[in-house]
């Protein structure tokens, strides 16, 4: 019946786009990966693909397998090389995942002591505008995801490490600076740095300008935090970040933070890791370094 070759073929012929390349990459020849597919089909009674002149096409039947092909290979392959490393003595590398562009300085300080008990582990981070974090979780590329807006879904355990509050970062002689709280309408007429992230997935637009029906009077992206940092204290503008962020630029650098609001906007950190590996060592230490650290 259906087998693991099946799904690497025809994964294969989706990424190569051709059989010839497809047999290459599968170092098959293509008479015997073309035999192998009609087995199956003769076994399955469907057909599984089509030829359009030097192309191929799936059929209905062949698009269902593939869509396998994309969840199921991905975990034979992070299975195989997990016993390999434990094969050779190896503990592998933890990939970590970041949805949280201003969290980076503070995973280094969860990053150090964890080196220091896991000298076997390696450390791999991704930044969320590389890839597709939640997928990239699921898909087996990353091992840890650490995010402010967890997606819920039945195979991932979000797992809350810190609370804090997000909070509006001006220079300390904005107009704003002396404010206890500011309001939505107050930053009509001002320029807005942030990270490079869709403004519905920024916290400033989604609880706080949008609801009131408000916007900024320009909206610019920089990468770095620093370099915003630096655009703000000089009047350039104004930024969101996390309080807990703001604080420790907050001594070298003339800037301030005000609350968003009365009631301000209140965040938590999630790690998030797949419910089948909790109890993992290496992954498990990981989050409880994370929950002490701030």
């Amino acid at each position: 019946m259906l087998e693991r070759s099946h799904l690497e073929i025809l994964s294969a012929i989706k990424q190569q786009g051709s059989l010839t390349k497809a047999a290459e990459t599968l170092h098959l020849s293509q008479s015997a990966l073309s035999h192998s597919v009609k087995k199956l089909e003769n076994l399955l009674n469907i057909s599984i693909w089509k030829k359009e002149g030097r192309n191929l096409r799936l059929t209905p039947a062949g698009e269902r397998i593939l869509n396998l092909a994309n969840r199921v290979l991905p975990q034979f392959q992070h299975t195989e090389l997990m016993l390999k490393q434990i094969a050779n003595g190896e503990m592998g590398s933890l990939h970590i995942g970041m949805e949280c562009h201003p969290c980076y300085q503070w995973l280094l300080r969860v990053v150090q002591p964890y080196l220091e008990r896991w000298p076997d582990i390696d450390i791999d981070v991704k930044q969320e505008f590389q890839f597709g974090a939640l997928g990239a979780l699921l898909s087996y590329e990353i091992d840890i995801l650490i995010t402010p807006d967890p997606l819920f879904k039945p195979q991932i355990e979000y797992i809350p490490v810190f609370d804090y509050e997000h909070r509006l970062v001006v220079s300390d002689n904005h107009e704003l600076a002396n404010y206890e709280y500011i309001l939505p309408n107050q930053l009509s007429d001002q320029v807005l740095f942030s990270y490079p992230v869709e403004p519905m997935r920024l916290d400033i637009f989604s609880q706080f300008l949008n609801p009131a029906k408000c916007s900024v009077k320009k909206h610019k992206i920089i990468e770095t935090t620093e370099i915003m940092l630096q655009m703000v204290a000089a009047g350039r503008g104004v930024c969101a970040l996390p309080g807990w962020l703001v604080k420790e630029y907050a001594n070298s650098m003339p800037i301030k933070s005000v609350k968003f609001g009365e009631s301000g906007i209140n965040k938590q950190i999630y790690v998030g890791i797949r419910k089948d590996e909790q109890s993992t060592d290496y992954l498990s230490d990981f989050i409880s370094q994370a929950k002490c650290t701030m």
